[in-house]
């Protein structure tokens, strides 16, 4: 009997599965801090929110020069540089006492760190190692975030509750050191280095070309070329929405608007957390999806569904769990980032395969922009208004906005695009 040896991309993908999982969980802490650290130091909601709105921003404006750097220096000296600056700037979180220290650990070095990885390192895995089933593969390393959500949302509300903020600090910057030594023993650079074909790719498959550019002149290069194009503006827009919707405004601010409501912290985050389980579902589905529908149709559903759960959002907090709650939260998981793996396919589109990757760091920027947008935006507005109940709103109406705005994206095939390397 001949044993079929499993094929090394999937423990690629295995592998930046949990990478991304911890990710994730590096990033949702900030979201459970707010309260406690406005009981501790007596900071308003908008200063803490300041260092999250850093943190959000300064992800997504460096993961399109992430991407070039993996194509420059390999994917995995990368990430293990940025799980150490993660590590690093999460530690040091436990000495903080001004809001200046949250914004320049919080924001700036572990917001640097995690944009290096994310979900451009997810494309970058995808478009590395997979020919048969891309949008399937993006789905489920997507998902990886919502897992996070799920695995590290309970646990660090319950340690903040039982030992206090600093005991998140430490286990997120443990478990960015531990996380160093698996990418570097498991972790493959390409198939070329393991000298196998990506996966699903045909006999005559030929290895593309191997180009050494700087870095930074790939990405400003590539957005120069993309931004001539009227998708790419049509697909930046659209995930500036996603961000501001999705982890700027419930990743930061629907525990505070829970516990407004009488909720308790560990279950407004275990709520928080039933999110991302429904997440890994939709995402995954969305993956399977992208592979045999219009990408653009599935936009168009997401943003236009989301938009409306927003509206009744305000309407269906209460001091504890109420069946209406349970809906919002069941739905809105399902199509949390559902929006990337269809995004994801369509920058491939824009200037072809090969500057995929780039292109859609550019697009995913604009998505972190639009979150951190909403992060300090939602704090001001309960600042001054007392509860979030406008910015939920406001959120709503502008998803309205991106699902007609993505039924402009034009079908057209990739242009054949002659750039000089």
């Amino acid at each position: 009997m001949i044993k079929r040896r499993l094929h090394p991309a999937w423990i690629a993908a295995l592998v930046t599965f949990f990478t991304l999982v911890a990710t994730s969980g590096f990033r949702a802490a900030p979201s459970i801090l707010i309260v406690p650290l406005h009981t501790s130091f007596g900071w308003s909601r908008s200063s803490i929110s300041a260092a999250i709105s850093i943190n959000v921003l300064v992800y997504g404006l460096t993961a399109p020069f992430a991407a070039a750097l993996m194509d420059r220096f390999g994917i995995r000296r990368v990430v293990m540089f940025a799980l150490m600056i993660v590590g690093t700037g999460a530690w040091c979180t436990q000495y903080i006492n001004r809001p200046w220290h949250l914004m320049l650990l919080w924001g700036f070095v572990v917001g640097g760190g995690t944009g290096s990885m994310a979900l451009v390192f997810a494309a970058s895995i995808a478009n590395r190692w997979f020919i048969k089933n891309k949008g399937l593969i993006i789905g489920i390393l997507t998902a990886a975030s919502a897992a996070g959500n799920l695995i590290f949302l309970p646990g660090l509300s319950h340690l903040v509750t039982r030992y206090g903020w600093k005991s998140v600090s430490i286990t997120v910057a443990t478990g960015a050191f531990l996380m160093v030594p698996v990418i570097f023993f498991f972790l493959k650079e390409s198939p070329l280095h393991a000298a196998v074909k990506p996966y699903g790719a045909p006999d005559d498959y030929q290895y593309p070309e191997i180009v050494h550019r700087k870095a930074g002149r790939e990405a400003i290069d590539t957005l120069v070329r993309a931004s001539k194009v009227k998708n790419f503006w049509l697909l930046c827009g659209s995930f500036f929405v996603c961000g501001l919707s999705t982890s700027g405004l419930i990743g930061t601010h629907f525990i505070p608007a829970a516990m407004d409501h009488g909720m308790v912290m560990d279950t407004a985050a275990s709520l928080l957390a039933l999110v991302g389980v429904f997440d890994v579902i939709g995402t995954m589905a969305s993956g399977w999806l992208t592979d045999r529908v219009d990408p653009v149709k599935l936009l168009f559903f997401y943003y236009f569904l989301r938009g409306l759960s927003l509206f009744l959002l305000p309407s269906i907090l209460f001091r504890s769990i109420h069946p209406s709650t349970l809906v919002f939260v069941i739905f809105y998981g399902l199509d949390w980032v559902a929006t990337v793996p269809p995004t994801v396919i369509l920058c491939r589109r824009i200037l072809g395969p090969q500057s995929g990757t780039v292109v859609y760091g550019w697009v995913f920027a604009f998505h972190q922009i639009g979150g951190s947008i909403a992060a300090l935006g939602g704090a001001i507005i309960h600042d001054q208004l007392g509860n979030y109940a406008l910015a939920f709103y406001a959120g709503g109406g502008l998803c309205l906005i991106a699902s007609y705005a993505v039924l402009q994206i034009s079908r057209d095939p990739v242009p054949e695009v002659v750039t000089s390397r």
